[in-house]
This record gives structure tokens, sequence and C-alpha cells, in this order.
């Protein structure tokens, strides 16, 4: 059994930014399941959203925030996410992450939803991998911060109520016990659950269901963001074609030359993007393909320069041919449960980025507030973990099993999970096969060994999202159901509560406490 001051659990800027803070009271453990490197951080590629131009205000960027949350935001979440804006950029450029410049400062990009150009990026289209590489410098460096990758936490150590550790498991050992005063959550979300995504293979849902497993409270597990433009090829994970292109001008057509956004919504094709998502996949359903035109663009390979080789490297030259795009899942706005400090419903767990829910994101993720998000409540989760006295205890008396699996076979079990999810409750829903999905996965359950943790998480977390989508019965944000297409006004204050042996319910975010 092994010690230490804090574990975080994550390698994103969300789990780098919260061990770089902690690092100042004591010794921190980064754990992450597979190279640092990995994960979706490294690959954001349009921007961190911060009000720093001169035409932007905060209260601008809020309003923004808000809108895109299809009333479903917590405003004061909100408040500190936008108001902490320009504090995280500074701290980012002092680390020496290398925002580009223009000629009078920060080179600022529009995309969806923003009413003015707030986007900061970083070599042109690298600006995850560019936080990534430069944290991941500064973490290495510091004495009090020991980076462990390709270890795999298998689930949280709960000791009379409280978070005291985690079980873990690296490449060569049996299961192992590392206790700690304060737990991190920073395992991003869940994205791998869908036969279509952006995410990094990564992202399973480890963190939520290891929070799920440990009765810790999870919310809002119905609204995942399905990103607009993924380029049409399947692969896993697909090559996301930024909103930052539509930003600088590139235009959405279908296979008659329509740009059919135009009628749809009066930002056109930078409406928000379950809207776009919807529309995209109504041309799709209708028969027609569509593309993204960005040949308007000058010089697209010098301002999206990892954009144009992966296009390229598919066929696809984006400065003379159109590109074809998808939607596919991005985000989730849901998770476990926290205050505005990171605070969970147990003790001592604390989750900050996309595997927290501080009812920041709403229904409706606004574009490039997640890297935002990261920034600003990992410093502020930091400061309370920090305060957290040691907690002792012998030894933990049930016995992990080993995470040990036929890779063929739990592959198979996975690509089988996502096709349910995709079909199931993918862009549109209805409550016949979200019943028919939760079905499925009920038998995918019962055939996975309970040796593949992996798959377990997985199947976990998709339960959730299809209980919650099954739940709200509205649309709103980016939960859309064909058999109750309107958003309904009393649904705003109701908010899906999943949490292990109790029934969906409202719930509202107030000040949790430890």
């Amino acid at each position: 059994m092994r010690q230490a001051d804090f574990i975080v659990v994550g390698s994103g800027i969300a789990g780098l930014l919260t061990a770089w803070e902690l690092a100042r009271h004591g010794e921190v453990l980064v754990l992450t399941k597979n190279r640092a490197a990995a994960g979706n951080t490294a690959r954001a590629q349009g921007g961190i959203a911060a009000a720093v131009g001169e035409d932007d205000t905060i209260d601008l960027h809020r309003r923004d925030t808000i809108r895109a949350g299809a009333g479903l935001c917590v405003e004061e979440a909100v408040d500190i996410l936008v108001g902490g804006g320009k504090e995280a950029i500074s701290r980012l450029a002092q680390l020496g992450t290398p925002f580009d410049r223009g000629d009078h400062g920060w080179a600022l990009t529009r995309e969806g939803s923003h009413s003015v150009s707030r986007i900061l990026h970083a070599y042109g289209d690298a600006t995850g991998a560019a936080i990534v590489e430069t944290l991941l410098a500064r973490v290495s460096e510091h004495p009090d911060i020991h980076l462990c990758d390709y270890v795999s936490v298998l689930d949280l150590v709960i000791h009379k109520g409280k978070c005291t550790g985690v079980w873990v498991q690296d490449q060569d050992r049996d299961p192992q016990m590392i206790q700690a005063r304060a737990v991190v959550l920073a395992t991003g979300g869940c994205g791998q659950i869908f036969r279509f995504t952006t995410n990094d293979p990564v992202v399973t849902g480890d963190g939520l269901a290891m929070a799920y497993r440990a009765d810790a409270r999870l919310t809002d597990m119905e609204m995942v963001q399905f990103h607009p433009t993924a380029l049409a090829v399947e692969q896993n994970p697909m090559v996301l074609i930024s909103e930052a292109v539509r930003g600088e001008g590139a235009r959405l057509i279908n296979d008659r030359g329509e740009t059919f956004m135009d009628a749809i919504h009066p930002w056109k094709d930078l409406a928000p993007r379950d809207i776009v998502s919807r529309a995209i996949d109504g041309e799709m359903r209708a028969g027609r393909r569509v593309y993204l035109d960005a040949r308007r663009i000058d010089d697209f390979g010098q301002r999206f320069p990892t954009i144009d080789r992966l296009c390229r490297t598919h066929g696809v030259d984006p400065s003379r041919g159109l590109i074809p795009v998808v939607p596919a899942a991005h985000f989730l706005m849901g998770g476990v449960v926290v205050d505005t400090w990171g605070r969970t419903t147990i003790p001592h767990l604390f989750a900050v980025g996309e595997t927290a829910c501080t009812g920041v994101h709403g229904a409706n993720r606004l574009a490039s507030n997640s890297l935002l998000e990261g920034a600003v409540f990992a410093r502020r989760t930091a400061e309370k973990a920090a305060l957290l006295p040691c907690v002792k205890i012998e030894k933990e008396e049930r016995v992990i099993p080993s995470m040990c699996v036929n890779e063929q076979e739990s592959a198979s079990r996975k690509q089988h999970l996502r096709h349910i999810l995709w079909e199931h409750a993918g862009i549109i829903r209805e409550e016949k096969r979200l019943i028919s999905g939760m079905k499925a996965l009920t038998r995918l359950k019962e055939e996975t060994p309970a040796s593949d943790w992996e798959c377990h998480n997985m199947i976990t977390v998709s339960q959730l999202v299809l209980q919650a989508a099954l739940w709200r019965k509205e649309s709103r944000g980016g939960h859309f159901r064909s058999d109750y297409p309107t958003v309904k006004p009393e649904w705003a204050k109701k908010r899906s509560s999943s949490q292990r042996g109790k029934p969906d319910e409202s719930v509202t975010f107030a000040a949790i406490g430890t």
C-alpha cells in the first residue's frame, strides 16, 4: 500500500493544472492509463475561449454561454468561468503556452454561437497539443509531482463514507491500493461509447463509472454534444474539422450545392452545435451528402496546418476540393455533480474538467469553453483539496480482481456497445429505441467478464446516458427526442440525477461541501 498527499487521475489540461497547483501543498501522483499526452486536450484544435479582445466583455461571453446552454446553465458557475478567463490565459501563457499573436496582441478567431472573435489558438489549429506539451514539461520538472503513465485506475477506495485512495494496476503487477488525503477525477468524458466520435481512444468514461460505483451523484448524463463536422471517413477516433474553419468563412453545402443552414438559423453555419448537427443529420437521412466548402479561405494550409495535413492523408485537398463531413459524439455536458470548488457528494473526492458537472455548459456547451473550464476550475479544485487532512485506514477488506482480458474479444464487445449507443441514443432519440438499447446493454453486461474493467465502465456509463435520456421527456440542447420534439419551459428547472440504487429525479445545484 503506497501513500501520497494527492492523487489526480488524468493528464489533460484539468488534471495537469490541478496537479501543478496541488504540488505547493504536498506530493502529487498523476495517474494516466496510457501515455501522458493521450486524451482529448491534445486533440483540441480550435482553441480556448476568453474575453480578452478589445471588442469583448465578460458579460458578452456570459450571455453567449448561457444562450448556448439552452436554459440549463448554472449562472453562478458561468460567472466564475467567464470571469476567470483572462487570468487563466495569463497563467497558461506564463507557463509557456505559445498562443498565436497578431499585429495588435492575441490572434483571435470566432466560432459558432460566439458573438465576437474570442478564441485564442496555438500553432494555428493545435491549441490543445501545445497546452499539453507545455504543461507536461512543467509537471515533469516539478520535484513533488510524479507522473505515472500506463497505470489503470480500477476503482475508488471508500472508507467510512470518505474517499481515501484508489486501486491501480500497471502493466506488470497485480492491483494495489494507493492512499491519499484527496482524489481528483480528471478523466474526461465518454465519447468512446459511440460508434462515431472525435474522442481519443482512452476516453471511455472510467472516472464517471468509478464515481457512480462509489455512490457519488451524477447529473445531465443525457446531454451529449455531437460536433457537426468530423471528416466523413469511418475511423476511430474521427478527424475533427474545427468550428474555427467555419468561423473563418467556410460554408456547409449539400451535394446539390445548397447552403442549407441559411434557412434554418439566423447565424447560418455558426448556429449552436446541436442545431447544425441535426440539420446535417436531416440532410443525410434525406439521402444527401454534406460537405464543408473551405476554398474561400486564403492560405488554408497555413491557418489550419493540422487539419490540412489530416485531410490530405485521406485524399482531400481543402484548398481545392470539398471536405465531406458528418456529426460525431464530441463532449459530455453532464458528469459527476460538483460544486464550484470541484467537491463531489463524497467527501475527499473531487472532479474537474469534462468528468465534472458544475452546470457551466447547461444543455449545450459553447465552443472552446471546455479548455477554459479545465483551466479555471483546476485552480479552485486544488485550493479546496489542499485544505483536507489525511485520512488513515489500515487496509481495505475487499479484494480487487486483476484487469486481464482477451484484447480481441474485448474490442469486439466494445464495438458492439458503440453500435448500440449510436443507433439507440445518438443525435435523434425516441422511447422505443432507448428501451431497446437498455435491453441490449443488459445482455452485453451479462456476457462481459468481470475482469474487463474498461468495457464494464463503458456499459455503466452507457446505461446512465440511456436512463437519463428516457427520463427527460422534452428536447433541449444536445438531447433531442423525436417523440417529444419541443422545449418545455418547466423542464429547465429539472436536472436528471443518477445515483446507484436511487431512481432518476430532479436535483438542484447548491454548495455540496465536504
